[in-house]
């Protein structure tokens, strides 16, 4: 979903312009939420009334003698996906009609239709958050017009008619990465309710945070001391030290010579990067006591990074082969606070530990799967306390960037990229790659499930671990053709493993437990990792790509899942004389024909998230019988 450039580049009133973007961020919301409220099961989709001889327009009677609501342009496609791209009314009893505009008043005419009874709190809380989300919405769609703008005359004074050709002759394959992330951070997550929404953000503090606005954010590197804190490491860093010394050497020696100044030994501290407005907002309040103590200096040198598209995780500017650094930001954003947990800290070194050797086994599996090892990771943890909770928002991990060292002429795009307009051209960027490459869209997209499916499902099948291939967290790795190549995965802390598969072929993993913290190694049931597997890789990704592709080139609405589907079989024949048949046959039946189980985001804000792990099944995309390749033909 994308704002054209023309409708609005030739308006002279900035309030006209405005008013146009307030608008189009609006409708969007009342999209995102209609699809919710359907493919939850929030509203029953069996009481949308299609009308004869318009397959676009539907009515729905609304409980409480409300009314009848409208639609003058909803679509259905597979996987209960319901998208509205048209006006809403209310039809009065007698006939009179009036539109719905508002999140807010959509709400409330249908929340005595929901399938249960929410509480006013949860009704008051969504509107709120959407509300916030369409005002950052609003802003970022604004700064966008601009940002496009200015890449479009640097493309054209360069003699440059696409895109991704000019990033990789203007940037290294690092900084064209990480410029991609930041342009695809536009839209967010096709469905989540309350994409944008930040709460206890200042306009201003958004636009100066935030990946969207092309923004730079400092980070101050504090000192921790080292007994109060616990440290995880993947096996080849012997010394944390010795590792921060190789990845930032001049900010070492200026951190160093910082603490020697105070009469200090750095080996008794550990640098500590904070995000500028989690120090100022969050540590120097929630953690005085360890600051007055003496266990956390919060004077340092400053880090110049730039967020990329989970906000929280940056890339530092310099220098050019440093990590990627996640962190702990006291923001609410989607749908939980983004702290960093001990669990995150623990799992990921130890994940990548294993994820690196069964690569090195696999040959990468056809050299389709790469990923960024979590090398190193701490948080704080009181020495006599010894409790894992407070670290949680005094905490980081330092991800290895060094896979964008490429040789070999493929670039990560970040999926949800694929989506977001190109600079010079209204259309989503997935275009011009389908253009580059040569193929038709339909090949193109084989190419690209096959590069996506062979992989994770490979892993998965063999070694029980479910990567979590969802937009953000997923990169495609293309080649200068335009044609997908393999998937480059990034961030394991909250990855699900099931731990029989992989102890069957030599390795273990250790757990973490913790009072009240939900668990990611599975003993008993593979199902959560399955879970995790369709949620992230089918639901959120390769539906969502069949879909745009679909709109955009005018497919019959089951063609794209009948490539999709067929690619999959593929996928679990490759491995089938490895695997155990009658867990090769579950599976398959499970991934082929049964309901696509994915997290229940709307339901679980409503009821104020008083359970993490809601979910709902989506009828499967792979029954559908295949239909007509392009529509008309």
């Amino acid at each position: 979903m994308n704002i054209k450039v023309d409708e609005i580049k030739h308006r002279d009133i900035h309030q006209d312009v405005d008013d146009f973007l307030s608008d189009y961020s609006n409708k969007n919301a009342l999209r995102r939420l209609i699809r919710c409220f359907f493919a939850e099961g929030i509203l029953n989709k069996n009481d949308l009334r299609f009308i004869e001889g318009n397959s676009r327009e539907a009515t729905l009677t609304l409980q409480g003698g409300k009314g009848i609501l409208k639609f003058e342009d909803i679509s259905s496609s597979p996987a209960n996906t319901y998208i509205n791209n048209g006006n809403i009314y209310l039809i009065h009893s007698d006939g009179t009609s009036f539109p719905v505009t508002s999140h807010e008043r959509l709400i409330d005419l249908l929340r005595d239709s929901f399938d249960f009874h929410p509480d006013e709190s949860g009704i008051s809380g969504l509107k709120k958050d959407v509300g916030n989300s369409i005002r950052n919405d609003t802003n970022a769609r604004r700064y966008r017009c601009q940002w496009r703008a200015e890449v479009a005359d640097a493309m054209q004074q360069d003699g440059q008619n696409a895109f991704t050709p000019w990033l990789r002759w203007q940037l290294s394959i690092r900084d064209a990465a990480m410029f991609l992330d930041q342009w695809g951070s536009l839209e967010g997550h096709p469905y989540y309710p309350t994409w944008k929404s930040r709460p206890g953000l200042s306009d201003e503090d958004v636009q100066r945070l935030s990946p969207e606005f092309n923004a730079r954010v400092p980070l101050r590197i504090t000192a921790l001391r080292r007994d109060m804190a616990y440290v995880e490491s993947m096996p080849h860093v012997d010394d944390f030290h010795s590792w921060f010394a190789h990845a930032f050497p001049a900010l070492w020696q200026d951190w160093k010579q910082r603490l020697n100044q105070q009469g200090l030994d750095e080996t008794q501290w550990l640098p500590l990067p904070i995000h500028s407005w989690h120090l100022e907002n969050w540590v120097k309040s929630h953690y005085a006591d360890e600051i007055a103590e003496g266990i956390l200096l919060t004077d340092g040198p400053d880090l110049i990074t730039l967020p990329g598209m989970s906000f929280r995780t940056v890339l530092p500017v310099e220098p050019p082969s440093s990590p990627f650094i996640k962190l702990p930001v006291a923001i609410w954003m989607t749908s939980e606070m983004r702290s960093l947990q001990a669990k995150s800290i623990q799992m990921g070194p130890r994940i990548s530990t294993i994820i690196e050797a069964i690569l090195a086994q696999e040959g990468g599996f056809e050299q389709r799967l790469a990923f960024f090892r979590e090398e190193t990771a701490f948080h704080y943890k009181h020495a006599v306390h010894q409790d894992d909770a407070p670290g949680k928002h005094l905490s980081v991990v330092f991800r290895d960037a060094r896979i964008y060292e490429r040789t070999d002429g493929a670039l990560p795009v970040t999926v949800a990229t694929l989506f977001t307009a190109l600079p010079h051209r209204d259309q989503p960027l997935f275009t011009e790659l389908v253009t580059l490459s040569g193929l038709g869209p339909e090949a193109w997209f084989r190419q690209y499930v096959r590069a996506v499916t062979r992989p994770v499902i490979a892993i998965y099948l063999l070694y029980g671990i479910g990567l979590e291939a969802h937009q953000q967290n997923s990169q495609i790795l293309f080649s200068p053709e335009g044609v997908a190549q393999g998937l480059l995965i990034r961030d394991f802390g909250d990855g699900r493993t099931y731990a029989p598969l992989l102890r069957q072929r030599g390795h273990h993993l250790q757990p973490y437990v913790w009072p009240g913290i939900l668990p990611t190694v599975f003993e008993d049931d593979i199902e959560p990792v399955r879970m995790f597997v369709v949620d992230a890789c089918f639901v959120s990704h390769l539906h969502e790509l069949a879909l745009a592709l679909s709109a955009e080139y005018g497919f019959a609405d089951a063609r794209l899942w009948q490539v999709m589907k067929e690619e999959t079989a593929a996928a679990f024949d490759a491995v089938k004389s490895r695997v155990d048949g009658e867990l090769w046959q579950t599976e398959r039946d499970m991934f082929m024909t049964q309901p696509w189980y994915t997290r229940s985001l709307l339901r679980m804000h409503i009821q104020e998230y008083r359970d993490y792990r809601i979910q709902h099944g989506l009828s499967n995309p792979f029954l559908i019988e295949e239909e007509e390749t392009r529509i008309g033909s």
